[in-house]
């Protein structure tokens, strides 16, 4: 019980229509379910699941030890708290890029990202990166679109080629993906406007732009992408970073004053937690566990 409105079906067609409409589409990163209620109710226009923050959230780094169970379980619990299209990172498709589709469309997502890496990956914006062939992708890519069962349903082909076989190859690759059917391309770890632009010269579909923070692109603004003819921007991992540094901030002031009383103000009210996860609405007359109103807290 969310209070969601929309079908899933209607979230992927939402998210088709707003790709047609040529306007920059803004998905962040969501860490948890509440964190996508907050991104829904500031008025975003997706929800964002990176594969990376899945990792940092169990204690383990980018490397490709999640397992289909985890991301699948999580990202379906993501997706179905709001009404709000959301894309999930599957990294290099868990060995079976068939059954990853599949069980992503049952589980809510609009659409999912597939990347060129090897299994033993690493997060996109780090060095000696290993790619499968061309070959190797477009077959995989191929696997996945054959899975669908919306047609809706978005298979995003992530390509790390650039910082790897540089950008000229690059370009080759993302050629193969789009004509291997790729619904949508996302070149990672471009380094500037310049290498964006050369890539939506070549490609005739949706663009996906990475506006990570402390990587290897500049961070480039909402109009600057949308001059550049991009479609979709994601903003992975910012959430979680905002959320743990104020967390490290917060537990640091406690250990040390000995009480909180100095970080209140940093918190998130009661009033306010309350507010979000629309605690009224689970009310039901004449039971007083469930008569709550949020006036008078704070």
């Amino acid at each position: 019980m969310h209070f969601t409105k929309k079908t899933v079906s209607d979230k992927r067609s939402d998210l088709i229509k707003n790709l047609k409409s040529k306007k920059l589409l803004r998905f962040p990163g969501a860490y948890n379910p509440l964190c996508a209620k907050l991104i829904a109710e500031i008025g975003f226009d997706g929800v964002y699941i990176s594969g990376g923050v899945m990792s940092n959230d169990l204690g383990l780094p980018d490397i490709g030890l999640t397992s289909l169970d985890q991301v699948s379980y999580r990202s379906g619990q993501i997706a179905r708290v709001t009404d709000l299209p959301t894309i999930v990172d599957i990294d290099t498709g868990f060995g079976n890029c068939k059954k990853t589709v599949e069980i992503l469309e049952n589980k809510g997502l609009a659409g999912c990202h597939l990347e060129d890496q090897i299994s033993e990956k690493r997060c996109g914006h780090l060095d000696n990166k290993e790619l499968v062939s061309k070959e190797e992708m477009v077959k995989k890519i191929k696997e996945s679109v054959a899975a669908k069962k919306d047609n809706n349903f978005l298979v995003i082909a992530r390509t790390d080629a650039n910082s790897v076989e540089g950008l000229d190859k690059t370009l080759e690759r993302i050629k193969a993906y789009e004509d291997a059917g790729a619904d949508m391309i996302f070149p990672e770890a471009m380094k500037d406007e310049t290498e964006f632009e050369k890539v939506r010269k070549v490609v005739k579909g949706y663009l996906l732009a990475n506006m990570t923070e402390f990587g290897k692109s500049k961070l480039l603004d909402k109009k600057q992408l949308e001059n550049l003819g991009y479609n979709l921007v994601i903003y992975p991992v910012s959430t979680q970073r905002l959320a743990m540094q104020n967390v490290e901030m917060g537990l640091k002031s406690i250990f040390n004053d000995g009480h909180q009383n100095n970080i209140i103000d940093k918190m998130q009210t009661r009033k306010r937690l309350y507010e979000l996860v629309e605690y009224e609405k689970y009310n039901t007359p004449d039971k007083k566990i469930t008569d709550f109103s949020t006036e008078g807290h704070e």
